[in-house]
């Protein structure tokens, strides 16, 4: 496991690196493309972060996107940036991002049968988020109309791109005395990953690919700084960031293929349900619901991103010598 995260901030590093070598390269070699000198930004971005998964909802059977969206357990995402726009309408970013994600069953409000059932589930979890990737600027109205007579401050654009993020989600157990432990999930593999009597379940990868997909507003406070509100969607490739995705197993597997001490953590990890919902409720048979394995786990944000540009400022060769002439001798 360390293994892995170490590899992440790897990438997380080489992305940074080579963004910044291609900075320096800029000022010193003049990239250009076209007729444009190519400009670089570098930012930073903060925002709240959003979890859609299994866990939590509202009223009603559980679905995706706003509609299962828990506010109370709002995130904080924080990031840094860097973007290089080889003329006006298009630039290629790349970014590293940092912050959590939880989903609880106990806040859902209790007004139905649907309901009922995911509030008895009783899970819950919690992870640390890290995600690294590159991703493509559109500026559409810089695309259509773009030249020296429009040169609009705020500045609409979508963003498409591809990612790596690593997760690490961990459930809790209390005692009667309420005292909350946490435990990493991964290693119980509460639904039976990589048991052999469960051959379609795979053991899950702590870290992976996603898709980001989102749309924003940019605002040019001056030619250096600008200030923009985005927000981007994660779509990912696993149904495991909450570790809730297909059935309830039998507790007897964690005897045979875990230690003593992670298989009686798993049992009662596992399957929580509360006798405090539905009285006289009973644990969950093996084979029953535990999770939708139809739709996979995805997480959003709505970010503040302030940038400033490096280097000169100017737009064309033309500019850049008249600024020149005009600088005062270096004997003043």
């Amino acid at each position: 496991m360390k293994k892995r995260l170490h590899a992440f901030w790897l990438t997380c590093f080489i992305f940074i690196t080579l963004s910044l070598f291609f900075t320096a390269k800029s000022f010193s070699q003049s990239l250009i493309f076209g007729n444009e000198k190519a400009r670089v930004e570098v930012g930073i971005n903060v925002g709240p972060l959003f979890f859609l998964g299994d866990l939590g909802g509202h009223h009603g059977r559980g679905t995706t996107f706003l509609k299962d969206l828990n506010l109370p357990l709002t995130k904080i995402m924080k990031g840094v940036f860097v973007t290089l726009y080889p003329n006006e309408w298009f630039g290629l970013r790349a970014a590293a991002d940092i912050g959590e994600l939880e989903g609880y069953d106990n806040i859902i409000n209790t007004k139905g049968v649907n309901e009922l059932w995911r509030k008895q589930r009783n899970l819950d979890f919690r992870t640390n988020l890290s995600e690294a990737y590159v991703a493509g600027e559109i500026f559409p109205l810089m695309l259509l109309f773009g030249g020296e007579n429009y040169q609009p401050r705020l500045r609409p654009y979508g963003v498409i791109g591809v990612g790596v993020f690593h997760f690490n989600p961990q459930g809790s157990l209390t005692d009667a005395n309420g005292n909350t432990k946490w435990y990493y999930l991964q290693p119980l593999h509460t639904e039976g990953e990589g048991f052999s009597e469960l051959p379609q379940r795979k053991n899950y990868s702590l870290t992976q690919m996603n898709i980001l997909m989102g749309f924003g507003a940019k605002y040019y406070v001056s030619d250096r700084v600008n200030i923009s509100l985005e927000v981007l969607h994660r779509k990912t490739f696993t149904d495991y960031i909450d570790d809730v995705s297909t059935e309830y197993i039998d507790p007897n597997l964690f005897d045979k293929h875990l230690t003593p001490q992670n298989a009686a953590v798993a049992k009662e990890i596992f399957d929580k349900t509360s006798s405090i919902y539905v009285a006289g409720a009973a644990r969950f048979s093996p084979g029953s619901q535990r999770g939708d394995p139809t739709q996979n786990d995805a997480y959003f944000s709505f970010s503040l991103k302030l940038a400033v540009r490096l280097g000169p400022i100017f737009d064309n060769m033309y500019n850049r010598n008249v600024a020149n002439h005009m600088k005062c001798p270096a004997r003043f």
